[in-house]
């Protein structure tokens, strides 16, 4: 089951929309029977389909239970907060370091922290560098995305740990190594991160997890008194770190630190902008060193996919800006430092040949270039994608809508074309949408039957109050949305059994016609026939009750004389 990883589908509410599909970039969606199911090999947990599900059926894992335990196990456990919380969160840090406290947390400190040490290295790796492009490490999915997708690129992210995993570094390397640490802030791929590092950072929550427990422990947020001396981000607080959650903070910092850097600093969030920005590229041929300073998310962190906040990116951003407070002196040697190589993680893509994909592309009706739509209702770009997906297994022919509508206007189509009832389909203005062949015939004179029945279009507009009278269940049908049944309407010396329905109020209504003259004739003679027999057999039964009734009276006047003979007999002989 997919729930293991960091997210997951709640299959009996995912209702084969495909929109997780269309969003995900790197296509980590299988779909099978009609629901989607995550490919946690091909995830890199950007929480695009949890954002984007329309019925809530992507799920992020939850674990809020997991940390739960730890301090029940009397454990001393700490805070990570991701300097974004303040998007997601409308009171101020005492509150928020209290109400963690009353979590059962044993303090708070400031994932900024870590981030401060990630560029005072990063400054260090530019100044000395001789790659021509350098990509930040910051964010754990466009880690993830590089390792899997782009794994030639691996070689140029900067082989530091994420701030998250620095900051858990240096809480350890202060507070002790039983420290468990958690993180708490807007990114789903943070949860991925804390599962391959988990001698740093034993949880990671999400702002939305983190209001959910605030909710289940009934903390009314109102009412928590802080104090100013002790509810504070330990072991001190952040500086120019705090500016990561926005775009381009990262830089920022960076040139903070070294302003003279000949360096190129960009900065791009979105995956899809990201991906956008390696295509093709030739790194040789950059004039100078770029660093990349890449978010995942469009926004940066504080548009993250799980930083549950109702503030305005604009509003959050300034917030940010006003606030955080700039150091004087700036040291030039971090004091924690986490060396990790980021090597490729190849997701295999199987590749096929184009007359497998042709073959496959059949499936959908697809036979030629023209057939190619291309248009993405089945969540990939190109149809050749799709046929691609069918041929690994991640797909179904179902998912393409413009071969399935194709498919059941055919059954629609043969259903009207076979069926002996006539059937009528008509708009709010009697003009007949569709028909079929029957109808014609019952209704058309010889000549409008030969001209209609060789262009079947001809009759699609046409007016319906020109080929019958009876236009006034259709009308009546159209008025009040409920379907009329007519037994036996008479109609030019026929009699029709009408059944008319509607498809949309007001709008289009139909009706299924069936001629029953020949059954009301062959019934008329049935019944009449039955009634000569009736006539008959009554006839008979009345001639056979009046003999029997007389031979009785004989026999009656018979047994009385014989009674009475012997009555007589029996008197002389006493």
């Amino acid at each position: 089951m997919d729930k293991f990883f960091p997210v997951y589908t709640l299959k009996n509410e995912c209702h084969d929309c495909y929109k997780c599909v269309r969003e995900c970039n790197v296509k980590a969606i299988k779909i099978e029977n009609g629901h989607a199911q995550v490919l946690g090999e091909k995830c890199v947990a950007c929480g695009a389909c949890v954002k984007a599900c329309p019925s809530g059926a992507k799920k992020v894992r939850f674990d809020v239970e997991k940390v739960k335990g730890m301090l029940l196990n009397s454990e001393k456990v700490a805070v990570s907060l991701a300097p974004s919380w303040v998007g997601a969160f409308d009171f101020d840090k005492g509150k928020m370091i209290a109400i963690l406290k009353k979590l059962g947390f044993a303090f708070a400190s400031e994932t900024a922290l870590g981030a401060q040490e990630v560029s005072i290295e990063c400054a260090k790796i530019l100044k000395s560098t001789k790659d021509k492009l350098v990509i930040s490490s910051a964010c754990p999915v466009i880690v993830s995305f590089v390792q899997k997708y782009k794994p030639e690129f691996a070689k140029y992210i900067t082989p530091i740990a994420s701030p998250a995993l620095t900051h858990a570094k240096m809480l350890k390397n202060i507070y002790g190594d039983d420290l468990k640490v958690v993180f708490i802030g807007p990114c789903i791929g943070k949860k991925n991160e804390s599962d391959e590092h988990q001698e740093l950072i034993s949880a990671a929550l999400t702002f939305e997890e983190l209001k959910f427990w605030i909710s289940e422990e009934f903390i009314d947020v109102e009412k928590v008194v802080f104090n100013s001396e002790t509810d504070i981000f330990l072991p001190k607080i952040s500086n120019e770190g705090a500016l990561y959650p926005i775009e381009g903070g990262m830089n920022q910092t960076i040139k903070m630190i070294n302003p003279n850097l000949d360096v190129h600093f960009l900065n791009i969030s979105s995956l899809s902008a990201f991906e956008k920005s390696l295509e093709n590229l030739d790194v040789e041929k950059l004039d100078k060193t770029v660093f990349l300073e890449a978010l995942a998310c469009e926004g940066g962190c504080v548009d993250g996919p799980c930083v549950a906040k109702k503030k305005p990116n604009i509003l959050v951003t300034t917030e940010i800006l006003s606030n955080f407070q700039k150091r004087d002196k700036i040291e030039s040697e971090p004091e924690v430092k986490v060396e990790i190589n980021y090597l490729p993680k190849t997701v295999n893509k199987e590749r096929f040949s184009i007359e497998q994909i042709l073959q496959a592309m059949k499936k959908i009706g697809k036979t030629s270039e023209e057939d190619e739509l291309n248009c993405q209702g089945c969540g990939y770009k190109t149809c050749r994608d799709l046929a691609c997906a069918l041929l690994a297994g991640d797909a179904e022919p179902s998912m393409c809508i413009s071969y399935m509508r194709k498919i059941a206007m055919q059954k629609a189509a043969a259903m009207l074309r076979c069926m002996p009832q006539a059937i009528v389909m008509v708009d709010n203005e009697l003009k007949i949408v569709e028909t079929n062949q029957a109808f014609l015939k019952m209704f058309c004179d010889e000549e409008s039957f030969e001209i209609f029945s060789s262009n079947q279009g001809l009759i699609n507009g046409a007016s319906l109050e020109k080929i019958v009278d009876f236009t006034d269940v259709f009308k009546k049908t159209l008025k009040t949305g409920k379907d009329i049944i007519k037994e036996r309407y008479p109609y030019k010396e026929r009699l029709y059994d009408i059944a008319a329905f509607t498809i949309e109020k007001g709008q289009l209504a139909g009706a299924i016609i069936q001629d029953v003259t020949k059954n009301e004739i062959n019934r008329e003679k049935i019944s009449n026939r039955a009634q000569e027999v009736i006539s008959k057999n009554i006839a008979i039964v009345q001639e056979i009750a009046c003999l029997l009734g007389e031979h009785m009276v004989e026999t009656e006047l018979l047994l009385s004389t014989i009674a009475n003979d012997f009555d007589d007999s029996k008197k002389d002989e006493k």
